[in-house]
């Protein structure tokens, strides 16, 4: 029996067999040459910022119970000279991707593709050998086409955390396909998957560490999946579309019908955003705002009376939150108000404002309570502009900023300067010394030309 085309209906056929089959056939001789573009623009600056992850707060403590589940030498942990098995870097990694909130994302999906995908399918890589640059590269863009459908067939607004339920999804097709799987076993892989994917966004309303933490698990359960149907255990092929699958469970609606119609020629890499702040994305439209406002009007933070961020709902949900003294750094790269007051004190955002004294400022405490955060109204629950920024001074002048688009979109894209600039203070954060960057940065645009991705991780370890 033949097959039927991806992106053509099919009665019957599971759904993750219809996505593996379609990570199964993506060769890197079909990924057009924005996908290729795209796949080396985000693998160089997800490794930048897993590696600044090394030194971001509860780092430190995640490596050390993460080397209690076992001593090995399988792969690197990003940033540092240490080394795990396979699994356990990918969970540290996964962490240490995401636990900055600098990874890119999707945004129409609502999700950080890369954050659980690349700690497991470079894990393996490592652990492997023997992995192209080509064959890494249509492996994260298949991952990356996975994951996305996953989020843009949602039609409610999160209740579960995409990047680790839905990223958990690619991470799994990305890897088995690197394991050189068939079809039916990569859908294998995305079963077993499914029976270890967590995440939900209890840890986001409650700021706690377990939200990047999540990422993470799921890399590993990605990367075991692998393992088990490696040898030769099968899983539920009914994972995400089956009466109790990840659709019906995960998300409050869904629609499949608009992912298979577009599945063939899907190549989501390409539809990324790079995150130019290190904090929530539902931040940047208001840290643009006043950044702009303030480069047009220069005025001082001793003079801002109040600033209003009105934006769609998903933005007053995900970071409306109070300003407190005090905040935990998961709490204050979620707060509005937080990121706002940082960003007109010191000009520029920085993860370091993250970290230590930086967060007890009161100057900054001071400032944030003057930042409201207020829904639009727009009906998208996953929307996240336009947005608009309103500063009134003390001497009662009122300074608007719009945007209809977030910065860093694919429409409005960072410049190569620009992302360089990012990947390198990214680079200078890392636990132990690396040298200069340069060797990762040129090895990466060459990917085309490498013949196993360890000598890429072997850059990652010092």
């Amino acid at each position: 029996m033949t097959a039927p085309a991806a992106g053509i209906p099919a009665a019957g056929i599971p759904a993750a067999l219809r996505l593996a089959r379609h990570a199964a056939g993506l060769a890197f001789a079909d990924l057009p040459p924005a996908a290729v573009a795209g796949a080396k623009t985000f693998l160089l600056d997800s490794l930048g910022v897993g590696i600044a992850g090394a030194t971001a707060p509860d780092a430190d403590r995640v490596r050390a119970a993460a080397a209690r589940w076992g001593a090995g030498n399988e792969a690197t942990l990003w940033g540092t000279g240490a080394r795990l098995p396979a699994a356990s870097a990918a969970f540290v990694n996964g962490f240490q991707l995401h636990g900055q909130e600098f990874d890119c994302l999707h945004e129409a999906a609502v999700l950080h593709p890369m954050a659980t995908l690349l700690p497991a399918a470079l894990g393996w890589a490592e652990r492997e050998g023997g992995i192209s640059g080509p064959a890494f590269l249509a492996a994260l863009a298949a991952g990356v086409d996975v994951a996305v459908a996953l989020g843009l067939a949602a039609t409610g607004a999160l209740r579960f955390f995409r990047p680790a339920t839905a990223g958990g999804f690619g991470a799994a097709a990305a890897t088995a396909r690197l394991a050189g799987f068939e079809a039916s076993r990569i859908a294998d892989a995305m079963g077993l998957l499914y029976a270890q994917t967590s995440g939900t966004m209890q840890p986001h309303i409650e700021a706690s560490v377990a939200l990047p933490l999540q990422p993470g698990f799921n890399a590993r359960a990605a990367l075991c999946a692998a393992d088990l149907a490696a040898s030769g255990l099968p899983g539920p092929h009914g994972a995400i579309d089956g009466p109790f699958g990840y659709l019906a469970l995960f998300e409050t609606g869904f629609d499949l019908a608009p992912v298979w119609a577009a599945l063939a020629g899907a190549r989501r890499i390409a539809e990324l955003s790079h995150k130019p702040f290190p904090a929530g994305r539902a931040t940047h439209g208001g840290i643009e705002g006043v950044a702009q406002l303030r480069a047009e009007h220069g005025f001082a933070p001793a003079e801002v009376a109040r600033v209003v961020v009105r934006a769609p709902p998903l933005i007053a949900r995900l970071c409306g939150r109070p300003a407190i003294a005090d905040p935990d750094p998961a709490y204050a790269r979620l707060c509005m108000g937080f990121v706002i007051a940082k960003t007109l004190l010191e000009g520029a955002l920085d993860p370091t404002h993250f970290r230590g004294p930086a967060l007890r400022d009161p100057a900054t405490f001071a400032l944030a309570r003057r930042v409201v955060t207020e829904s639009d109204g727009t009906a998208d629950p996953n929307a996240l502009a336009p947005q608009e920024v309103i500063v009134t001074l003390t001497d009662g002048r009122a300074l608007v900023w719009r945007g209809a688009t977030m910065l860093a979109h694919p429409s409005r894209p960072l410049s190569r300067e620009a992302q360089l600039t990012k990947f390198r203070r990214c680079w200078s954060l890392a636990a132990i010394p690396l040298g200069a960057p340069e060797a990762l940065i040129e090895m990466v645009e060459h990917l085309e030309q490498l013949d196993d991705m360890r000598r890429l991780a072997a850059l990652l370890g010092g």
